[in-house]
């Protein structure tokens, strides 16, 4: 009739195997005390407690800050689902992340979770807290003088009946069409869920304006790039104003190609193997802007293509030809540090960045925001803890090599023990992160 209870389960094949499910004390994230950690020497607890209101009041089973630690671990391990919450409460590592009350009752269950996200987040003074977090969270780091800001859109489509998602055109499917906003190490520095059917650049001034304020408040030297969907006249005269450089990719045009039509004639004689790339720097007004801008020209001849390659980029930077185009190029090439398309992609594959599967606008962007902070927490781990040999590692890569790390939690009188699984994740490795987290200043106050 089966196994009684509580005992192992012994197998025909081999008689001295025996299999026992200990599900609360055996974990497969146990690396993820190493980002607990460096939250701790940010102080996320103290972001939580400024930013975010709670109207239970404070005879609550379960803290605040556990509830968000919850939300936003469990998407950095790739959990997309709220379900998933059920199995998470008794994981070890999930417990022993929150408060010492969690160690031993478990963490919150489905239906508080999707509460908390859907109802307690979705209050405006909580969502625009959501958003004050990410921003500090970031700032608690030291940025460099220059701070370069990469402004994109992307595609997150949807399968049912969600607020406010639209048939888009150009991507060709019922989506959302969310505008965010990066620095050059990679942090998203903000973002903004819209409609599907929006233009790429709607909506631009709320996310760009609000961050250049803030970086020149600290005294930052601002340069903005971004694609061709992003030239427009209102943002550059409103970049100029502010004294803020740009590097933004304009569409081709007769104009433009008549100012470069000495250079796209091929060069006489055996093509060459490597491409040849011309450059050109001219002044230029469209009709709809008020002023004359600096244009940089790249035409590139490629042996095995008919038609040379021609890009177009407006910017006010000073500097040559060569050196626009290899900053501009910056913000999508993957061999290179910035590099928007490739950050948004890490973040739909690691924590899943385009799951947005509620019926209400608001709670989408709600689990929007959670995404966010949840990849600028990895961004920042791999950014500050982890040694140069690996700190190029995608996010998708530290989840699967580093924070998907086996262990068993074993409770003593004094202590709890948890034993981790060496695989990529090496004592010598997480002690080489511990002492990277150990040299962080800890948080004020």
């Amino acid at each position: 009739m089966g196994e009684a209870q509580n005992q192992p389960f012994q197998l025909s094949f081999n008689p001295a195997l025996k299999v026992e499910f200990q599900g609360s004390r055996v974990t497969s994230d146990g690396g993820l005390i190493l980002v607990r950690e460096l939250d701790e020497r940010l102080g996320f607890s103290d972001l939580i407690a400024q930013h975010l209101t709670d109207p239970r009041g404070k005879n609550t089973q379960l803290p605040l800050a556990d509830l968000v630690r919850q939300s936003v671990y469990s998407r950095l391990a790739g959990y997309e689902d709220v379900n998933d919450a059920e199995r998470l409460s008794h994981d070890p590592t999930f417990r022993l992340i929150g408060s010492e009350q969690l160690w031993e009752r478990g963490a919150a269950l489905t239906s508080r979770v999707h509460s908390f996200e859907t109802e307690l987040l979705t209050q405006d003074e909580n969502l625009a807290g959501l958003a004050a977090i990410n921003r500090e969270l970031i700032a608690r780091v030291d940025a460099p003088q220059r701070v370069v800001l990469d402004i994109d859109s992307t595609e997150i489509p949807v399968y049912g009946q969600q607020e406010q998602s639209a048939y888009n055109g150009h991507f060709e499917s019922t989506c959302y069409h969310p505008l965010l906003l990066f620095n050059r190490e990679g942090d998203c520095l903000a973002a903004k869920l819209r409609p599907g059917n929006v233009h790429s650049a709607e909506q631009w001034e709320e996310v760009l304006l609000p961050e250049i304020e803030r970086q020149q408040q600290r005294g930052k030297d601002v340069v903005v790039r971004a694609d061709a969907a992003f030239a427009k006249p209102e943002l550059y005269k409103a970049l100029e104003k502010r004294g803020v450089k740009y590097a933004i990719r304009i569409p081709s045009n007769d104009t433009l190609e008549r100012a470069v039509a000495e250079l796209l004639r091929r060069p006489v004689g055996r093509p060459s193997h490597k491409p040849v790339v011309r450059y050109k720097s001219f002044r230029y007004q469209a009709e709809s802007w008020k002023i004359a801008r600096r244009v940089v020209a790249k035409i590139e001849f490629h042996c095995e293509e008919l038609f040379p390659r021609v890009g177009f980029i407006v910017t006010t930077l000073e500097t040559d030809s060569r050196a626009v185009v290899r900053f501009y190029n910056k913000r999508g090439t993957p061999a290179c540090a910035g590099r928007a398309e490739q950050w948004i992609k890490a973040g739909k594959q690691a924590v899943k960045l385009g799951r947005l599967s509620c019926h209400r606008f608001r709670a989408n962007e709600v689990r929007l925001w959670l995404s966010v902070i949840a990849y600028n927490l990895g961004n920042l781990w791999r950014r500050l803890a982890l040694p140069k040999r690996i700190d190029t590692w995608s996010l998708t890569s530290l989840q699967q090599r580093l924070m998907k790390t086996g262990g068993r939690l074993v409770k003593h009188a004094r202590y709890y023990w948890l034993l981790l699984a060496e695989g990529h994740l090496t004592r010598r490795l997480f002690g080489a992160i511990l002492r990277r987290l150990e040299a962080l200043p800890g948080p004020a106050g």
